[in-house]
């Protein structure tokens, strides 16, 4: 990475990568005024003030025009003194949505630039093993370690061990295995969820490391995260947590979906039990592979016009006329919302699923669970909303959630009376 302070901008110019893992997509880069941290519980304080103050006139330097042509330049243009230049322009081969946003937050503002890869479905694929080797870094099995089997999986056994990649020290990961014995098709499913994540990159979505295709057993290797699910990990830890604890794992949740949704991808199975939490309490939203919705998930029911669906955290729209968009994940949010603030109640307890929507359908929302602030509540409500054109986009969400962390006293009046 070089750069150079000009009068009214900053260049920064770096060296196109030899190997890349796949087509370049896109380079993005931001650039803010100050520093601040974020953990499970919101956002901290800001930093002091750093100035990178620009050359006089004078000293200016023309830029060169003789570039080569493997250097990618990007100027920001800025009036006076920068504060604290981090990164500055996105570069996006093919389908782009590109904007510019300036937040304000306690009188202290966020600039962002962005450009936003758009989301390509890997059914689109004539060959789907084209589209997991554009998304997924082909993993060499010898750099791969099993060391137990923590659960099963719609293919497979999913187990926990380490990944060491040649000059790396080695991580603790996650890893789906394939089982013997597999069809085509059943292979083509289980490499479809690789190609889906490996398009993300979010630190509340769960971050793919690669694929093993060229081996046996076929293999998706994931980060691991420790606390696992957050349905039982919330029910094993009842009550433990304050609820600016509980409000920064949605806040965490909420971030997520605000990225899912700003490249154009849609969840349809946004539920506690998809949500995995790290050691940090930091939740991450997993689970993409759409085959389990449609076919094999427990909570699933079959609709009047054909496939299964999670009935208790789907919008009506969704069960009634399959109208999945980003508005039905936010109806789920809601639900989810409701599972984190009750620790991992079931949602309409021991309702039926027809009993849950003819409810719904007549006008039924759930109560706020015990101890639950009001304006949370009222999120959910809203979240609930029967037209989803009035329900809040998740970007307005995240906001909301950031005003109460910021503001402790609007969480401390509880609306809940429900016992769990």
């Amino acid at each position: 990475m070089k750069e150079k302070v000009l009068q009214r901008s900053v260049e920064l110019s770096w060296q196109e990568p030899e190997h890349p893992n796949g087509v370049i997509t896109e380079y993005e880069i931001k650039y803010y005024e100050k520093i601040r941290a974020f953990t499970a519980a919101g956002y901290g304080n800001y930093s002091p003030r750093l100035d990178v103050a620009t050359l006089e006139e004078a000293t200016a330097t023309a830029v060169s025009s003789e570039q080569n042509p493997v250097i990618i330049i990007a100027v920001v243009a800025v009036a006076g003194t920068i504060i604290l230049v981090f990164m500055v322009f996105g570069f996006i081969i093919g389908r782009r949505h590109c904007g510019y946003s300036k937040a304000d937050q306690e009188g202290d503002e966020e600039l962002y630039f962005h450009c936003t890869k758009t989301y390509i479905d890997p059914e689109t694929y004539e060959d789907p093993n084209r589209a997991v080797h554009q998304f997924a870094k082909e993993l060499d099995a010898s750099c791969i370690k099993i060391e137990r089997v923590i659960g099963a999986g719609e293919f497979g056994e999913v187990c926990s061990g380490r990944l060491k990649l040649p000059g790396k020290r080695d991580v603790a990961v996650a890893i789906k295995t394939l089982k013997v014995g597999y069809t085509e098709k059943q292979r083509r499913d289980f490499l479809c969820e690789a190609s889906i994540m490996g398009q993300f990159d979010h630190p509340n979505v769960v971050h793919l490391e690669g694929v093993v295709t060229r081996g046996k057993p076929v293999m998706i290797v994931i980060e691991y995260m420790e606390n696992g699910a957050l349905d039982a990990f919330l029910r094993k830890h009842d009550g433990q947590f304050t609820v600016i604890q509980l409000v920064g794992m949605l806040r965490g949740i909420a971030a997520g979906m605000r990225y899912l949704a700003d490249m154009g991808y849609v969840h349809r199975d946004l539920a506690a039990r998809n949500i995995l939490v790290n050691s940090n309490l930091v939740c991450k939203v997993s689970d993409f592979g759409l085959s389990r919705v449609i076919e094999d998930d427990p909570e699933a029911v079959y609709t009047t016009t054909g496939g299964k669906i999670p009935v208790r955290w789907t919008g009506p729209e969704a069960i009634q006329y399959r109208k999945f968009t980003s508005a039905s994940d936010v109806w789920s949010y809601g639900i989810v919302m409701w599972e984190v603030m009750s620790y991992g109640e079931r949602p309409y307890w021991d309702m039926s699923n027809q009993d849950v929507i003819k409810a719904i359908e007549e006008g039924y929302r759930l109560p706020a669970p015990m101890d639950c602030p009001a304006g949370l509540h009222q999120l959910m409500l809203d979240c609930w909303q029967k037209d989803r054109a009035e329900r809040p986009k998740f970007e307005q969400i995240v906001g909301i959630l950031d005003k109460m962390i910021r503001n402790p006293n609007s969480l401390k009046t509880p609306l809940g009376t429900c016992s769990r």
